[in-house]
């Protein structure tokens, strides 16, 4: 019996489609590219300072992120918005789309930075057993937690240039946002003395020259607190370069950002776009700061290798995203067009190109893992338990590929209800379960955790497919 499908993935490649995916893609992959890097720089750099740092900035970023990840959903919300009024020409409205979004960005990254400041020193302690680690983590995220507004507006900008279709934004700005980042941590991690010989000693390539920018002040070294001053530094001057690119005629002309309307109606659409989906990524972010901690119970050393693979991991998945970002564009532009054929094609497309760069990293993953892990750090136990974890992790890019593909298409055509049942189910109904009792209770140790990680991913991607087959996403109202 042959399925009956609303979504032939197996039609012919349309290539005018594929470039147009390609042509918005690109840039938002090199943006997030860059921003991996400054991850890793981060982790390498911290790594230096010995396994209780990195743990502790590991959980931490876990924490920051959990606050943060609310204002993705204002992306997506701002981004649905932006691109089904691109299609329907309503270009005024694109811009009272990036105006709400500033606004929601406000009255959330205010009162949430405010209360990370002020609580980490109580709240983390809950997290983190052990007393080294605890002291430190406290540190970082104090300081850290402040960069949450900043990252909100930023997220905004990222939607509203994504959905206008200007993704080219993003590649200038987030590049030097994070060279910069990368410069702070060198000078304020180590301090004005151990720089120099910090960047002197890679081998690998001539970077001695960083370390060198630094000689004109005596900084003292700050460690873990460098780190995250340097974080919400560079937050702060990615919001504001977002903000100059208004300035030009092709922008503020056509979109009248600087008009300042207002509109309950889309402010209430927008919310509620944004709210399952910042309710999923708020408890997804949550489930995983529960998951380094149930990993922390087995052994800060594990904790570290968990943060260094998960590092790695945005490697694989953030160009995803990139295609992602660009397929929702596409389905919002396409479905404001009322031309769903074309919304159809871009998913498939998308999930095409998804498809070969995950798995070809994954393949990269599988095979040379020994090699990848010792860039971040020289103990021999975390580089152990890394290779093994990240060569688990290989198995699953086909699976992430397609699942994150597909929720950015559900976003794109505004249904962001149904994905965030789905994941806040997996992960609290089975992922963390599962962690606890197979590495905790059973026994099993890192591993158990690793590959109940394996099976949510799985899970997720196959939900995601029968969702999209389905096809009433096409009928959405926005």
């Amino acid at each position: 019996m042959v399925l009956k499908t609303t979504l032939p993935f197996f039609r012919p490649r349309n290539v005018e489609i594929s470039r147009k995916i390609k042509l918005l893609a690109l840039p938002i992959i090199a943006s997030n590219l860059s921003r991996v890097a400054m991850n890793m720089a981060d982790v390498a750099m911290v790594g230096q300072l010995g396994a209780p740092a990195l743990a502790a900035t590991g959980m931490g970023s876990m924490l920051v992120w959990a606050a943060v990840s609310f204002g993705i959903s204002l992306r997506t919300a701002t981004q649905t918005v932006a691109s089904r009024r691109l299609g329907q020409k309503k270009y005024f409205e694109c811009g009272t789309a990036m105006h709400n979004g500033h606004l929601l960005a406000f009255l959330y990254g205010v009162p949430a930075a405010a209360v990370g400041y002020f609580f980490a020193k109580h709240f983390v302690p809950f997290l983190i057993s052990e007393t080294t680690v605890t002291r430190l983590c406290i540190d970082y995220t104090t300081i850290a937690f402040l960069s949450v507004l900043f990252s909100a507006f930023g997220f905004v900008f990222q939607g509203f240039y994504t959905g206008v279709e200007k993704t080219s934004v993003h590649m200038k700005v987030t590049v030097i946002a994070n060279l910069l980042n990368v410069y702070l941590n060198a000078g304020l991690i180590y301090g004005k003395q151990a720089v120099q010989s910090f960047f002197t000693s890679i081998e690998a390539v001539d970077v001695s020259w960083v370390g060198g920018l630094w000689s004109w002040y005596d900084f003292p070294a700050l460690g873990v607190k460098g780190a995250a001053v340097a974080t919400l530094i560079s937050s702060a001057w990615l919001a504001a370069h977002y903000s100059f690119y208004l300035l030009k005629p092709t922008i503020y002309k056509k979109f009248h950002v600087f008009s300042f309307t207002f509109s309950w109606k889309m402010l209430k659409r927008q919310i509620a776009i944004a709210v399952p989906q910042g309710s999923q990524e708020m408890l997804v972010m949550v489930g995983f700061v529960v998951f380094f901690k149930i990993v922390g119970i087995i052994g800060v050393v594990e904790l570290a290798a968990v943060e260094i693979v998960f590092t790695i991991l945005q490697s694989s998945f953030m160009p995803a995203i990139g295609v992602g970002q660009a397929c929702a564009t596409l389905v919002g532009k396409y479905l404001g067009e009322e031309k769903t054929k074309k919304a159809e094609t871009s998913i498939v497309e998308s999930v095409r190109w998804s498809f070969l760069i995950m798995g070809s990293v994954g393949v990269m993953f599988l095979f040379i893992p020994q090699y990848i892990i010792p860039v971040f750090t020289n103990d021999p136990k975390v580089i152990e338990l890394g290779v093994n974890a990240l060569r688990i992790a290989a198995l699953v890019q086909f699976a992430d590929a397609v699942g994150l593909t597909l929720w950015f298409a559900l976003s794109g055509a505004g249904n962001t209800f149904f994905p965030a049942v789905v994941e806040a189910a997996i992960v609290w109904g089975f992922f963390l379960p599962a962690s606890y009792v197979s590495g905790v209770v059973l026994g099993f140790g890192f591993m158990g955790p690793w590959m109940a990680f394996v099976i949510y991913i799985v899970l997720f991607a196959i939900i995601m497919f029968w969702k999209i087959r389905k096809g009433d996403w096409k009928e959405i109202i926005i």
